[in-house]
């Protein structure tokens, strides 16, 4: 059986270690609720003299929140993919964060400004979705940030977002995808199109993208060479990173955004 990175907590120490995963499916999760709470008392705030953030539209008139340091210099570029929500407070918090780390960064607007209310309005957005258009704004977006003199382009996203992320990837050419508990492909004939590490953020409890699936993703992977990091966080289900969702898990999220930083740090700012 393939060996997946296990991040455990105890108490306030955060440590990796190696695990065999089990074989039982994970036990129901409760659906994360309400949108507008961010991720402030986990993840550390930028100053908001460090970055400039502007809403832009680009490409076949598609919206973003574009943000990158204030400080001049040539920065890697980073396609944000928000959750089933919309482009709200929370996304547009973590663009900023993650651009004062050195990125520019470009987080799309799928729902063309609706940012959802409540979970049936989100069932609705996502399921309506046009997902031919929505990638061409993905593909438009790497366009963008091109333009903004960015030479390596990585894609990031939760949940939505994370499953748009992967299609992404399996549609434009790109230096590094992750992927937070999104929907997964597993057809090796389309994971073939990735030629880049690939970062994938679990919560073993997630009844939506199970330990099974993620299973066959990584073994997929595996088989095909792609240099890969699972990811997989026992005792929290999916959106565990939404802050105002009912599995909000505050350690497992700062852990989760470490990883995610050093991976970027690697794949996107090293020559």
């Amino acid at each position: 059986m393939k060996k997946i990175l296990i991040a455990a907590v105890a108490g306030a120490a955060l440590l990796t270690v190696l695990v065999l995963l089990p074989k039982n499916q994970p036990s129901p999760a409760p659906q994360a609720r309400g949108n507008e709470n961010t991720n402030v008392a986990a993840l550390p705030s930028p100053a908001e003299t460090d970055v400039t953030a502007v809403g832009v539209t680009y490409g076949d008139g598609y919206l973003g929140y574009l943000v990158r340091p204030k400080a001049e210099g040539a920065y890697p570029g980073v396609v944000m993919v928000h959750e089933w929500w919309g482009l709200n407070d929370n996304i547009k918090q973590m663009a900023r964060v993650l651009a004062n780390e050195g990125y520019t960064v470009l987080a799309v607007d799928l729902y063309n400004g609706e940012v959802a209310q409540t979970p049936e309005r989100a069932r609705e957005l996502t399921s309506g979705l046009d997902q031919a258009k929505a990638l061409e704004q993905l593909k438009a977006a790497v366009v963008r940030l091109k333009s903004e003199g960015v030479i390596k382009v990585g894609s990031l996203g939760w949940c939505f977002g994370g499953g748009q992320s992967l299609q992404l990837s399996l549609n434009s050419p790109l230096d590094a995808t992750v992927i937070y508990y999104g929907t997964l492909v597993t057809d090796e004939a389309k994971l073939s199109a990735i030629r880049w590490p690939v970062l994938g953020v679990f919560g073993d409890q997630d009844k939506s993208i199970t330990v099974e699936s993620v299973r066959a993703f990584d073994a997929a992977l595996d088989k095909l060479g792609v240099e890969n990091e699972i990811h997989l966080y026992p005792g929290v289900g999916h959106a565990f990173a939404n802050p105002s969702g009912a599995n909000y898990a505050p350690q497992e999220t700062k852990d989760a955004w470490e990883k995610t930083l050093a991976f970027l740090k690697k794949n996107l700012q090293t020559p």
